[in-house]
């Protein structure tokens, strides 16, 4: 099971480097069914691969000076506390409702990246645009609120906001993504901890470790790769997930514990 774990980690880091998110959607489901994790220690557990594989793969853009930084620190503060008010929120409602009403919300974001993807001719030159400071935070906070109260999302949500709301190029955005993700899965990963939730730090590391590895290697082909390629990439990857979800709430029960 752990060379299993470990094919998967490295296909999921890719996702995430390529594309700027997808991490904990995809890795729960491993941590759950292929490691066999409990789901609370396992959403616990997917914050952890996802902080690592995101901040390996910020690190790899921000040298190559993609990242928005304005945005991405402006934005990743109130989506932290979004989150949080979020969660809260969220655990009122039933998880397999929940992932039906998340289910559109990642199909409309595809659909509209992949229509903006048309228009898109490269974006390498392009610098970062400089969005009204109120409007970053209060963005940030709506992101936080969303995802925090859906318990996925992540990249998935962050992207589309960034290049439709704002106007950054789709390789800067997922850059931007990553940097968001990482400090915002920190904050989270506090608060599970606080809450006394207990991690197994093996099983957490043998998906990790490779999660972070494809990340790198995610970037690394990204860099090679026309922003609208990217960014369709992107809408067929949350259609997939969006499908699949879809697929396990209403023919599969959910995943186990749920």
């Amino acid at each position: 099971m752990l060379i299993v774990a470990a094919v998967l980690g490295l296909a999921i880091g890719f996702v995430v480097g390529s594309v700027g998110g997808g991490g904990a959607i995809l890795a729960l489901p491993v941590l759950v069914y292929v490691l066999g994790e409990p789901v609370g220690p396992a959403a616990s557990a997917a914050l952890v691969v996802v902080a690592v594989a995101a901040a390996v793969g910020a690190g790899s853009l921000a040298s190559e000076g993609h990242v928005c930084w304005r945005i991405a620190l402006t934005f990743a503060g109130p989506a932290a506390v979004g989150a949080v008010l979020g969660t809260l929120a969220g655990s009122a409602v039933g998880g397999a409702l929940l992932v039906l009403l998340f289910v559109p919300v990642m199909l409309v974001a595809a659909f509209a990246t992949w229509q903006r993807s048309r228009g898109t001719t490269g974006d390498r030159s392009e610098d970062c645009p400089r969005p009204a400071l109120a409007h970053v935070l209060l963005a940030g906070l709506a992101v936080g609120l969303l995802t925090g109260f859906f318990g996925v999302g992540g990249g998935f949500v962050i992207v589309p906001v960034l290049t439709l709301r704002f106007g950054v190029g789709f390789r800067r955005a997922a850059a931007s993504s990553l940097v968001i993700i990482t400090l915002t899965g920190v904050v989270a990963l506090l608060g599970h901890l606080a809450a006394g939730s207990e991690i197994d730090w093996a099983v957490t590391m043998s998906l990790a470790l490779p999660t972070a590895l494809g990340a790198f290697f995610g970037t690394r082909v990204s860099e090679r790769l026309p922003g609208a390629v990217l960014a369709r990439a992107f809408a067929v990857v949350v259609c997939a997930v969006a499908l699949a979800l879809l697929v396990d709430v209403l023919a599969l029960g959910g995943p186990p514990g749920a």
